[in-house]
């Protein structure tokens, strides 16, 4: 079938630690992956350099025994040599934590490019895909059909056997208001929220955002699907109450450390 030849035994969702997780109704601990290139690095000519992703620092962070899942984050470069070093590093690491990578929104880069951009990331061995800024439940199903045309094996609430992650996120005031018909698309694994730019598009109303993104885990949860959220020292035990099931850290290696140890004593995790 497709959808084997799209996740390569080495990186197989089904030896991953967020899914397996996921599945049990438990929650998972994770982190943006960090750059390995110093923050505000230039070139010679001055120009900033992008965001630098190696096999080696790969490696390294599979091999952290915290770390349920790896996040990625394209959304505003998508790199194909990233997602290729982050493979190969999570092949020859010890561990095996899930690598999900957020791609460029459906509004910037157009559907077809999207489209081609979910089925590179899946073949290279990724084990999900994010697709960030989903504006309406129209597309909210264009974005399920990415996967489904591929006929991936789709972890869902209609798939409990599926291997294969697809993670939408909803990041703006219209958005909101379409929370439950973009959660009633089937086909997807994922409903999550965006809280930094939903904070921003809500004028900077971070209640108002808090709130609004519990809705939306709310209205996923209420159909099977888990939400993600990102944490810190201080938000960690209230987003565990909330009951979002996705933890996502960012910060220093002893910071994010700290952070999980933290949610997985709360999460009465050994």
């Amino acid at each position: 079938m497709l959808a084997s030849l799209l996740l390569p035994a080495a990186l197989s969702a089904q030896s991953s630690s967020a899914l397996t997780l996921w599945k049990a109704g438990s929650p998972a601990f994770g982190i943006f992956v960090p750059s390995e290139r110093a923050p505000g690095a230039t070139d010679a000519n001055g120009k900033r350099l992008p965001p630098l992703y190696t096999a080696d620092g790969a490696k390294a962070l599979g091999a952290n025994p915290l770390h349920d899942y790896l996040f990625l984050n394209l959304e505003g470069a998508y790199d194909v040599e990233a997602v290729k070093a982050m493979v190969a590093g999570l092949k020859a690491s010890s561990g095996h934590p899930t690598l999900l990578v957020r791609i460029p929104t459906i509004e910037a880069a157009g559907a077809e490019l999207t489209r081609a951009r979910v089925k590179e990331v899946l073949a290279l061995g990724a084990e999900g895909v994010v697709i960030p800024h989903v504006r309406s439940a129209s597309e909210a199903a264009l974005a399920v059909s990415f996967f489904t045309d591929l006929r991936a094996n789709v972890w869902s609430p209609k798939n409990p056997a599926g291997t294969v992650i697809a993670m939408l996120m909803i990041e703006d005031k219209g958005a909101v208001a379409e929370m439950q018909a973009i959660a009633a698309v089937p086909g997807y694994s994922l409903l999550s929220c965006g809280i930094g730019s939903l904070t921003r598009d809500m004028g900077g109303d971070a209640p108002g955002a808090e709130t609004a993104c519990k809705n939306v885990r709310d209205a996923g949860a209420k159909l099977g699907m888990p939400s993600m959220m990102t944490a810190n020292d201080k938000t960690i035990g209230d987003r565990l109450a909330k009951g979002y099931l996705g933890l996502l850290m960012a910060g220093t290696a002893e910071q994010t450390d700290a952070i999980i140890r933290t949610g997985r004593e709360l999460a009465k995790r050994k």
